[in-house]
């Protein structure tokens, strides 16, 4: 697949995965759309872009904003036109146990990513049923495909994600329109950076999977695509993982529970 002229439309793409995304298509020839809130991060990310010979435009946004989507969508079609690849990203959050989570703390989780990917698909989905076709990738976490203790709302969040790619993979069966979910286990990117606390929560087990970049993550996203990959996901620890929790889902339960983070109760408490 050549991406010469393709319009790839990349949320959460000032920073970390998106941003380093967006700069692969953009090498490949892609016009590449970043949606963001951050104005100065897209800002930089663009002028990468362009610097480099690439062709790139902004459009900053609040995803869980279902009026700012639908005002951001509308100036897209207007200014640039309807994307051929949407490449949901955007999201974050602090990995916490339920009782540590503050309320608008989890409806920022559930709004990106969860409600910023169906708010952005479902402005452009008309479009891609009109012309039957598009490709439409969303971006979750390892931690929703196996979950583990310390991090409720972050992996409830994940989950939706998971649930939102199979109920719309299930409604455009017989078009001509794709769907990719894209996973990863730990990367090492900005996440950890914008979510301090996060990092000490992830399971010993975690170990067994290797690192990897933001570079190799991205790369790994562009090279799906382009095979029109249903699943996209590395390292080839996450797949045999994958397989393993698949046929024996007992283990991995096992596994995580044994080695998640555990609560740290104060002795003093109740006396």
């Amino acid at each position: 697949m050549t991406m010469n002229g393709r319009i790839i439309l990349i949320t959460g793409s000032s920073s970390g995965i998106g941003a380093e995304t967006a700069r692969k298509f953009a090498a490949r020839g892609a016009h590449v759309l970043l949606l963001a809130r951050n104005v100065d991060r897209l800002d930089q990310v663009a002028k990468e872009i362009k610097e480099s010979g690439g062709k790139a435009h902004i459009f900053p946004c609040d995803l869980g904003d279902w009026e700012a989507v639908k005002e951001i969508t509308c100036c897209i079609k207007s200014e640039i036109g309807v994307p051929d690849i949407l490449i949901n990203n955007a999201g974050g959050g602090k990995w916490k146990f339920i009782e540590e989570t503050e309320y608008q703390e989890a409806c920022d989780m559930i709004a990106a990513p969860y409600l910023a990917a169906f708010f952005i698909t479902k402005s452009f989905l008309p479009d891609f049923l009109k012309r039957n076709a598009g490709h439409i990738v969303n971006v979750t976490s390892f931690a929703g495909i196996i979950p583990f203790s310390g991090a409720t709302g972050y992996i409830a969040a994940r989950k939706a994600m998971i649930g939102f790619h199979e109920a719309l993979t299930a409604d455009l069966y017989g078009t001509n329109i794709n769907t990719s979910l894209v996973y990863f286990a730990k990367v090492e990117s900005s996440f950890w950076e914008h979510n301090p606390g996060s990092e000490e929560r992830l399971p010993l087990a975690q170990k067994m999977i290797p690192n990897i970049s933001t570079e190799r993550a991205a790369q790994t996203i562009v090279d799906g695509v382009l095979k029109g990959k249903k699943k996209i996901t590395a390292p080839m620890m996450v797949k045999v993982i994958d397989s393993v929790t698949y046929l024996f889902p007992f283990i991995t339960r096992l596994i995580m529970a044994k080695t998640g983070y555990k609560r740290r109760y104060d002795k003093n408490r109740n006396e």
